[in-house]
Order: C-alpha cells, then sequence, then structure tokens
C-alpha cells in the first residue's frame, strides 16, 4: 500500500510541474549565466587596459 501511495503521489507531481522547472534547466541556465559573466569581466579588462595605454600614451606617464 505504501508503494502505490508514494507511486501515485510522485506521478501528481510530475504531472504537475510546470514546464522547465526541473533541476537540469537551473543547472544548465547557471552555466550559461557564469558563462557570460566570465566574458564580460574579459570584456572590462581588455577596456581597462586599452584605457590606461591611451592615457600613458596621452600624457606620456611610465
Amino acid at each position: 500500500m505504501k508503494c502505490a501511495v508514494v507511486f501515485l503521489v510522485s506521478c501528481m507531481v510530475v504531472l504537475m510541474a510546470e514546464p522547465g522547472e526541473c533541476i537540469w534547466g537551473t543547472i544548465l541556465h547557471g552555466g550559461i549565466v557564469f558563462k557570460e559573466e566570465q566574458q564580460a569581466q574579459q570584456r572590462d579588462q581588455q577596456l581597462d587596459r586599452r584605457a590606461r595605454v591611451h592615457y600613458e600614451r596621452r600624457f606620456d606617464v611610465e
């Protein structure tokens, strides 16, 4: 009897879940966001280097 209840409850949970409410979607979304943040950080570092070089050339700072 307990197995039947567990089976029915788990089926109900699966059937009532909204599309996209799985753990895999959350994990993949987190990985995508992390990758985008890394790319943004690299772009910022490149811009900082370019700005520093431009400033040093313009004002002859070493």
